[in-house]
C-alpha cells in the first residue's frame, strides 16, 4: 500500500463521486460498481447483505419512488483505519422533483466504510441515519 494518503484520499473521493453521479443517472449497476461483492448497506427499514442485493434494491427504487431524483452530499470527515481501510462520514439527502436544496428533515448522516482490495478502494459498508431525531 502507498503511504501517500493524498492519492488514497483522491481515489476515495472519486469512488464517492462516481456513486453520486450514478444515482443522478438512475443507474443502479454503476452505483454499486465500486462496492465489494460482500458489501452491506443499512438504511431505515432495510439491511442489504451483498453488492447484488444493493443493486437490486436500488434498481427497483430508481424505477419507482426514487425515479428522477438526485442527491445532496457534504463530506464531513475522512479518516484512515490501518493501512487498507477508511471511514468517510457525510451528510446527505435525496432531492425530489427538482429540489435544489435539501430540507433539514430529509437529511441523513452517512457512514461509508472503504477497503483497499487489489490496489482499488471499494465500498465495503454503508449506513445512514436521520440527522434530526424524530419528534417525541
Amino acid at each position: 500500500m502507498s503511504d501517500n494518503r493524498e492519492a488514497d484520499t483522491a481515489a476515495i473521493q472519486a469512488v464517492l463521486t462516481a456513486s453520486y453521479k450514478a444515482w443522478d443517472a438512475g443507474d443502479a449497476a454503476a452505483m454499486v460498481a465500486d462496492y465489494t461483492p460482500d458489501a452491506t448497506a443499512i438504511m431505515t427499514g432495510s439491511l442489504r447483505g451483498s453488492r447484488e442485493e444493493i443493486r437490486e434494491g436500488m434498481a427497483l427504487a430508481f424505477q419507482g419512488p426514487l425515479k428522477d431524483t438526485s442527491t445532496y452530499n457534504k463530506q464531513l470527515s475522512l479518516r484512515f483505519v490501518g493501512r487498507d481501510a477508511a471511514i468517510a462520514v457525510s451528510e446527505s439527502a435525496i432531492l425530489f422533483g427538482g429540489q435544489t436544496e435539501a430540507p433539514d428533515a430529509g437529511k441523513v448522516n452517512t457512514t461509508w466504510v472503504f477497503e483497499k482490495r487489489d490496489g482499488r478502494w471499494l465500498i465495503a459498508a454503508y449506513h445512514n441515519s436521520p440527522v434530526l431525531a424524530p419528534a417525541q
